[in-house]
C-alpha cells in the first residue's frame, strides 16, 4: 500500500506575499532518499502525490525510501539576498547550474545552484541580480568548487562571472581516477555510492520559465545537495589509490581551457573531405569556416544556422559568381541575411595572398598501414591503462593518439603526469 508524506514549508518571515516564484525565500523541504532494500521491505512504498507541473508534491511512487530531514532551499533573487550567502567563508562549494542551448551560440545561464554545507541556494540569473560578487567569491584559489562533469557548466558561466573558478573538484572525473569508470553520470555515481535514487524528470524542462515548478527547483537543489559527500568519499579513494594530485592537475587544465575559450584558427581541419584539393582552395574552405565562427559569435546563433558543413563545403569547391546565385544555393541557412551574403560572397572572391596559404592542412584519411599503427600505438596505452587500472581513455584518448601519429609531434594534451607514463612507449612504437 502507498502512503503519502506531506511535505511542510516554512516561510521567512519577510518573504513577499505575492512570490514571483514557488520557492521565493527559504523553504524548508523534507527530502527522500531512495535506497535498494532487500526482499523484507521495513519502510513502507511512498507516494508523493500526482505529478503535476505545479504542485508541491514529487512522485515517488512504489520504491522504498528514508527519510532525510530538512534541506533549505533558498531562492536568491536580489543582491542583498546574495550578499548574506556569501557571507559564509566554506573551504569548498558545490555547484551546478542549468541552461539552454538551443537557437544562440553561446549558452543562456539559466540557473545557478549553490550549495553551502546543508544548504541549497538557488541563484536566478536572469534577475536584475549583480552576480560580480558571487564571481570574486568563487575565484577564490583557496575555495573549492565542486561541481559534476562540469565543462558546458563553465562555458554558461562564463557568460555571466568574468573570473575564473579558483579551484575545481570535478567528481565525474574523480571518479574515473577512483576506477569507477569513465563518464559516470551524477545520478548513476549518487547511486553507486550512497545507494540515493534521484529523480530524472526535469532533465528536458524549460529551465528560462518564470516560475519554476515545485519539481523543477527540487530537482535542481538535488544536483548539489549530494556533491560534498561525494568529493568526501572520492578523496578518500584517490588517497588511497595515490591518484589524487593527478585530479588536481585535469582540474586545473580544465579550467585553464575554459578560460582561453578562443575560436579554432584551423577549424579547416575537421573537413577532412577537402583533404585532396590543392591550397588555395583549402585557403577559401578555411576562410569561410573562420568566417561562420566569427559570424555565429557575433549574431549568437548556432554554427550551423549561417553555414552548415555541407553548404562551406559546396561553396568553397564552387564559388558562385552572383548574389542571385549565393541567394539561391544558400536560402535554406536559417540566420544567413542581406548582409552576411554580402560579406560572404565578398570573402569567396577575394584574392589569395601569401599569409593565407600558411595554415594546417587537412589531414588525409588514413592508410591501412596508419590504422594498423594508431592500433599499436592505443594497444600501448591501454596495457599502461590496465596496469594503473585506469580508463584507457583518461589515460589517452583516441583523438590524442591520432594526434600524435599525424603531426608525429607530442600533444600538448599529454603533457604533465601523463608524459613520463607514455611518452617513451609511445614513441618508441611510434618510430619503431
Amino acid at each position: 500500500m502507498q502512503q503519502t508524506r506531506k511535505i511542510s514549508i516554512r516561510q521567512r518571515k519577510h518573504q513577499e506575499q505575492n512570490a514571483e516564484c514557488p520557492s521565493e525565500g527559504t523553504l524548508f523541504v523534507d527530502r527522500l532518499r531512495i535506497r535498494h532494500k532487500e526482499a523484507v521491505v521495513r519502510g513502507a512504498q511512498v507516494n508523493l502525490g500526482q505529478s503535476h507541473a505545479r504542485r508541491n508534491r514529487h512522485v515517488c511512487a512504489g520504491v522504498h525510501t528514508r527519510h532525510l530531514g530538512n534541506l533549505m532551499h533558498r531562492w536568491i533573487k536580489h543582491d542583498d539576498q546574495l550578499a548574506d550567502l556569501l557571507e559564509r567563508q566554506p573551504a569548498s562549494v558545490c555547484m551546478d547550474t542549468e541552461f539552454m542551448r538551443t537557437n544562440t551560440f553561446l549558452p543562456k545561464l539559466a540557473l545557478i545552484q549553490i550549495g553551502i554545507g546543508e544548504e541549497s541556494a538557488l541563484v536566478d540569473p536572469l534577475a536584475n541580480l549583480d552576480l560580480a560578487p558571487l564571481s570574486r567569491f568563487l575565484a577564490d584559489e583557496s575555495r573549492t568548487s565542486v561541481m559534476h562533469s562540469c565543462k558546458e557548466d563553465l562555458e554558461a558561466l562564463a557568460t555571466r562571472l568574468p573570473d575564473a573558478l579558483g579551484t575545481l573538484f570535478d567528481t565525474q572525473i574523480a571518479a574515473a581516477f577512483a576506477g569507477l569508470g569513465p563518464g559516470l553520470g551524477y545520478q548513476r555515481l549518487v547511486h553507486d555510492l550512497t545507494g540515493i535514487e534521484l529523480p530524472k524528470t526535469e532533465t528536458r524542462s524549460d529551465w528560462l520559465q518564470r516560475p519554476l515548478t515545485s519539481q523543477q527547483l527540487d530537482y535542481a537543489a538535488q544536483d548539489v545537495a549530494h556533491l560534498e559527500t561525494l568529493r568526501a568519499e572520492l578523496t578518500r579513494r584517490l588517497e588511497q589509490r595515490g591518484y589524487l594530485a593527478w585530479l588536481t592537475e585535469d582540474c586545473a587544465r580544465l579550467l585553464e581551457q575554459a578560460d582561453h575559450r578562443d575560436a579554432d584558427p584551423e577549424p579547416q581541419t575537421a573537413f577532412r573531405g577537402a583533404a585532396t584539393w590543392p591550397p588555395e582552395r583549402q585557403a577559401i574552405l578555411r576562410r569561410i569556416a573562420r568566417w561562420r565562427d566569427a559570424s555565429a559569435r557575433a549574431l549568437d546563433r548556432p554554427r550551423s544556422w549561417i553555414l552548415d558543413d555541407s553548404t562551406i563545403m559546396d561553396l568553397a569547391a564552387r564559388p558562385p559568381a552572383r548574389s542571385e546565385e549565393l541567394f539561391a544555393r544558400t536560402k535554406g541557412q536559417r540566420a544567413l541575411r542581406g548582409p552576411q551574403r554580402a560579406e560572404l560572397l565578398s570573402l569567396l572572391h577575394a584574392p589569395i595572398e601569401a599569409n593565407d596559404l600558411e595554415f594546417e592542412p587537412i589531414p588525409p584519411a588514413t592508410t591501412p598501414q596508419q590504422r594498423r599503427l594508431l592500433s599499436s600505438l592505443k594497444s600501448v596505452a591501454n596495457d599502461i591503462a590496465e596496469k594503473l587500472d585506469l580508463p584507457a581513455s583518461l589515460l589517452c584518448s583516441r583523438r590524442h593518439l591520432d594526434a600524435l601519429m599525424t603531426r608525429s609531434h607530442w600533444p600538448a594534451s599529454l603533457e604533465g603526469w601523463r608524459r613520463p607514463l607514455l611518452h617513451d612507449p609511445l614513441m618508441e612504437r611510434l618510430q619503431g
